[in-house]
């Protein structure tokens, strides 16, 4: 007697059965890319950490990277230290090195911490973590900081690369889903550089942060002094976000640069 395969229960089956299959595959195909996945996130985060600091493959008017196969070695060259900080108000609370921070983080390495996860640890009122990293390069020290915010569309973030007296030496942005051509020029060199020189601190020591700005009446970014870069024209919304997580994520890290003045 054959069996009949258009009934009901034999649809439940059979798509009970697709399901599980399907999702065993997926599960397998996950579990197998994970380390490569991870990898690839690894080097990247020493890219744009390299890259903000000036160690980067650039031409003339394009922004590249140092390649994947050299940008372990050239993240050990290149950064000295990494630590983590512990900010309440304008004092710092707790410092870690990097091995003091990995023993008590399943070894996990500082630039790797998750900054929208610690924004969100700031908003439940826990401690949040302040990752640093500390290159040297042509005989000058940098201090590069992560930052984190939200674009028009998705989340933007980057790196910033300061002196001691936290003026910018070099950034790097980037963006999840950013309108091409728009919003997504934020990763263009003919907006990162604009931030080289820029001040981050008033004359008389204040934070400011950098105003990404419309109505900016320095059009060639002459004046490094006025804490403002000029918009991408019709990115009004993505320069904003680029403004506001500039200010919210490297004023916490004021306390720390204080104390290089001690």
């Amino acid at each position: 007697m054959s069996k009949r395969t258009d009934s009901n229960g034999y649809t439940i089956v059979f798509a009970i059965i697709m399901v599980l299959v399907v999702g065993a595959l997926l599960a397998f195909f996950a579990s197998s890319l994970k380390p490569n996945i991870d990898e690839n996130k690894r080097l990247e985060k020493q890219q744009n950490i390299l890259y903000a600091m000036g160690v980067n493959e650039n031409d003339e008017s394009s922004a590249n990277f140092v390649s994947t196969t050299i940008a372990g070695a050239e993240f050990v060259k290149y950064i000295k230290k990494q630590i983590v900080l512990e900010v309440d108000g304008d004092v710092v609370t707790s410092q870690q090195n990097r091995d003091e921070y990995m023993a008590e983080n399943n070894n996990q390495e500082p630039y790797l911490i998750d900054i929208k996860q610690q924004q969100t640890f700031a908003k439940e009122g826990k401690q949040r973590k302040l990752p640093l990293f500390i290159g040297e390069k042509d005989g000058k020290t940098f201090y590069v900081a992560p930052i984190y915010g939200k674009g028009l569309w998705d989340a933007i973030w980057g790196y910033v690369a300061m002196d001691e007296n936290m003026v910018v030496q070099g950034a790097y942005f980037d963006h999840k889903g950013e309108t091409p051509g728009l919003g997504a020029n934020i990763k263009q060199r003919f907006f990162m550089d604009d931030f080289i020189g820029e001040h981050l601190l008033t004359e008389n020591g204040d934070f400011a942060g950098i105003n990404v700005a419309k109505g900016n009446n320095d059009p060639k970014n002459e004046e490094k002094t006025d804490n403002e870069v000029d918009a991408i024209a019709g990115a009004t919304i993505t320069g904003n976000g680029v403004t506001a997580m500039i200010k919210a994520d490297l004023a916490l890290y004021v306390p720390y640069f204080k104390t290089l003045k001690k």
